[in-house]
């Protein structure tokens, strides 16, 4: 499909012409997904510890962080090096 600047008569494309542009959305949405969930995953670490330094900040000396329910701790995949006391 040509880049034009005019506007798209969206009644003039069939049914699988409007599939087709869909089908090429939808496949860069779940690629840009699918990208920013790798680089999430390779930066869990330095995000982790971005994230929680406000609360690590005012701890006390050998304090550690609590997780109340069973999930908190699989949010992120990480070393914490404050859990070690």
């Amino acid at each position: 499909m040509p880049v034009t600047n005019e506007p798209e008569n969206l009644s003039d494309q069939s049914l699988v012409e409007h599939l087709r542009e869909l089908r090429s959305c939808l496949v860069i949405a779940f690629s840009a997904v699918a990208v920013a969930a790798v680089a999430a995953y390779v930066f869990i670490e330095p995000i982790s510890h971005w994230l929680f330094r406000p609360l690590t900040s005012v701890l006390p000396a050998g304090g550690s962080l609590i997780f109340t329910s069973y999930q908190e701790g699989f949010f992120f995949i990480s070393s914490w090096p404050w859990s070690a006391a």
